[in-house]
């Protein structure tokens, strides 16, 4: 195991910035001076020697905007241009980031990287990332729910072992001094936090990975948002038909098939036939996807049981029970 963490390939490094560089006039602004000075050349020899005598004001006016109306024009369309090349490559500059990242994230769980504290390469990465976002707006709507729970996870303590746990007087383990995790902090978790700044949602996030039942839910949702991510898959983007709480109810009293098909509110049809492509291909997605609807299954029950009609109407707008509703479509837990 030594050996395979030591050999353990870093990640690929993030391409430079379009503008960082120092390559000066690109061709776009060479093209568009090449094509006014022709213009101006031509256009300026024909009113010179046309032999128009006696122009007038309005004539001369008429002159002036013949000969640079058409260079503006070149120059708007130059610049356009040059503001489409840098948005493609600052979009591939991200896509890249996002690339390195997710072969660092999956490396690192493959070689026990969940009993460790992150690399601080995938940190900087991500502040890297947070910089490249507001350069690219078209990404940043697709990226946000994935980004935030990588960070969210990343940034709390692993949940440790049974066996490495410490123990207390009469073999009391050390989880039993912290306080039982609330219901709003439950599913405060469940949704992760918005954005880096949301206090509340790391707050609730750190709260829930002290219970370890809550913990084990929390990595295996943000593991399948991961992987459901490298299709484009994005919890923010589903709108579901949202279930009564009273099916949710049957739900974690156990019933299963057609009767609670209702909660597989997910109707994007591109996201299930990707979800259930991945899910007959990959057997790394199939093992994380059906290990998550189990933790699912019983971290609701426990639920179920206290919560409200409120509380459970708030906890299916979450994105890990919508991650819950695509993958149980996918997998025939409604069938």
């Amino acid at each position: 195991m030594t050996k395979q963490k030591d050999a353990q390939p870093g990640p690929s490094p993030i391409p430079p910035r379009p503008g960082d560089d120092s390559r000066g006039l690109s061709g776009i602004e060479l093209t568009a001076a090449a094509l006014s000075v022709v213009w101006l050349v031509i256009s300026g020899a024909f009113f010179l020697f046309s032999g128009n005598e006696g122009v007038d004001g309005l004539r001369f006016l008429l002159t002036l905007m013949v000969i640079f109306f058409p260079v503006g024009m070149i120059w708007v369309a130059a610049l356009g241009a040059r503001s489409l090349r840098i948005m493609r490559e600052e979009s591939t500059r991200l896509q890249t980031a996002i690339d390195a990242i997710r072969h660092a994230y999956i490396t690192q769980n493959q070689a026990g990287g969940r009993d460790q504290a992150p690399h601080p390469s995938i940190v900087k990465k991500l502040d890297e990332i947070a910089d490249a976002q507001k350069k690219a707006e078209t990404t940043l709507a697709m990226f946000t729910s994935t980004r935030a729970a990588q960070i969210a996870v990343q940034a709390a303590a692993p949940d440790p072992e049974p066996g490495d746990q410490p123990t207390l007087a009469l073999g009391t383990p050390a989880e039993a001094l912290h306080p039982p995790l609330s219901t709003s902090d439950f599913i405060r978790a469940l949704h992760f936090p918005e954005t880096a700044d949301d206090q509340e949602g790391f707050a609730a996030l750190r709260r829930a990975l002290k219970d370890r039942p809550s913990a084990q839910l929390v990595q295996a949702a943000q593991d399948v948002l991961t992987l459901l991510s490298q299709d484009g898959i994005y919890m923010d983007d589903l709108r579901p038909d949202m279930a009564r709480p009273e099916l949710w109810r049957r739900f974690a009293k156990g019933e299963r098939g057609r009767t609670i098909a209702a909660l597989g509110g997910v109707r994007d049809r591109s996201s299930l036939a990707l979800a259930a492509g991945r899910m007959k291909q990959d057997p790394i997605f199939r093992d994380a996807a059906h290990h998550f609807l189990r933790l699912f299954d019983k971290g609701f029950a426990r639920f179920e049981s206290t919560a409200t009609d409120a509380e459970i109407s708030e906890l299916a707008g979450t994105r890990t029970a919508r991650a819950f509703m695509l993958l149980g479509r996918v997998s025939g837990t409604f069938d």
